[in-house]
């Protein structure tokens, strides 16, 4: 376990601990860790990895601010982004594409079923979050960001824009004791006919639909063209601090090295990555395996392709159009493939030698 506050070391000194952050969702860093892959890999160090979601809750902020340099963040873009803007000295070293049934919800003999049929109707928009923190507000609002996103991406597939719909504001969700599903508060007022549609996203959203008794009106993640999926997790970035980078560089690859082996045993162990997700997304099997599908485990492997640059490029303008951002920056400059390259040369040197011990 490791130490009971992350404490930034001076730049360069040895590290004693790695802290990861990542989402309830499936990412390759949530499989090593539950693998027991992490730790194996640096217990001969005598550096402790732990996760900042198991540490005391008065360091839950710095999954928004990424101050703490020994930090490896793979989440939601619009934390990440927010931070950036702000000012965190951070560098996007991957992003990963992972569809996670992003769907518009309505209640059953609702009209709309494509998404040309948005128009005119009443879409529920999530509150902002209360934070103590004021400057963490926008990037942590994620149910009102990823609605907002979600609806905008459908009604341009169909030629449409926001101006064509009409907004109704519900609960942030905050402080329910509901679990992930509560990011979702439009579905009450969905149910009281409030409002006419309901985005969502994710495996803990299936189990609240069922709740509700609403149906799926429009399957987002069956439009073909990605530009129109667009959204916090869709691509996710695999954020560091530039210190770990810069001072750290061989224990950094070696973490990614791991994540990508468990990105590799993931492809052909799908029950084995269900059951982890289970525990992961704090869903049951059916929501894990309605929200999951469609080979997603072969996709776990984080990648700076010029197509998922281009996706994030979309998401980084929107944030930036809507609010999210405190100031504009540079997006290319932002990106360092530096560890990934490395970590899939260390992977490949760790398979031979895994080889050869047999």
């Amino acid at each position: 376990m490791a130490n009971p506050l992350p404490v930034n070391q001076p730049s360069g000194s040895q590290l004693n601990d790695i802290w990861f952050t990542r989402c309830p969702v499936p990412t390759a860093t949530g499989l090593a860790y539950k693998l027991g892959w992490l730790e194996e890999e640096f217990a001969k160090d005598g550096i402790s990895v732990a996760t900042i979601q198991d540490a005391p809750k008065a360091l839950a902020r710095h999954h928004y601010d990424h101050e703490i340099t020994s930090l490896i963040r793979e989440g939601g873009s619009l934390l990440a982004l927010a931070a950036k803007a702000q000012g965190a000295k951070t560098k996007v070293i991957g992003l990963t594409w992972i569809d996670e049934w992003q769907v518009i919800l309505v209640s059953k003999g609702s009209p709309i079923n494509r998404p040309a049929d948005l128009k005119g109707r009443r879409i529920a928009l999530p509150a902002y979050v209360d934070r103590e923190i004021q400057s963490h507000v926008r990037g942590s609002s994620i149910a009102r960001g990823m609605t907002l996103q979600g609806v905008k991406g459908v009604l341009a597939y169909a030629g449409l824009t926001l101006d064509d719909v009409s907004f109704v504001e519900v609960g942030s969700g905050q402080g329910s004791d509901t679990g992930l599903g509560s990011l979702w508060s439009g579905l009450d007022s969905l149910a009281r006919g409030e409002v006419d549609a309901v985005y969502v996203k994710g495996a803990s959203a299936v189990d609240a639909a069922k709740r509700y008794g609403a149906i799926v009106g429009i399957d987002i993640d069956r439009i073909t063209d990605r530009r129109y999926r667009v959204n916090n997790g869709t691509p996710r970035p695999i954020t560091v601090h530039e210190d770990l980078i810069e001072n750290h560089f061989e224990l950094l690859v070696r973490f990614l090295g791991q994540t990508l082996r468990a990105a590799d045993w993931a492809a052909s162990n799908l029950d084995g990555v269900h059951k982890i997700l289970k525990e992961e997304t704090r869903a049951g099997d059916d929501g894990v395996a309605t929200a999951y599908r469609d080979g997603f485990h072969q996709s776990l492997h984080p990648s700076l392709s010029k197509e998922l640059m281009d996706l994030f490029r979309i998401q980084k303008n929107f944030t930036l159009i809507h609010g999210v951002l405190d100031h504009d920056f540079n997006l290319d400059t932002w990106i360092d493939p530096r560890p990934l390259a490395a970590a899939r040369q260390w992977l490949d040197n760790y398979y031979h030698t895994q080889e050869k011990a047999a």
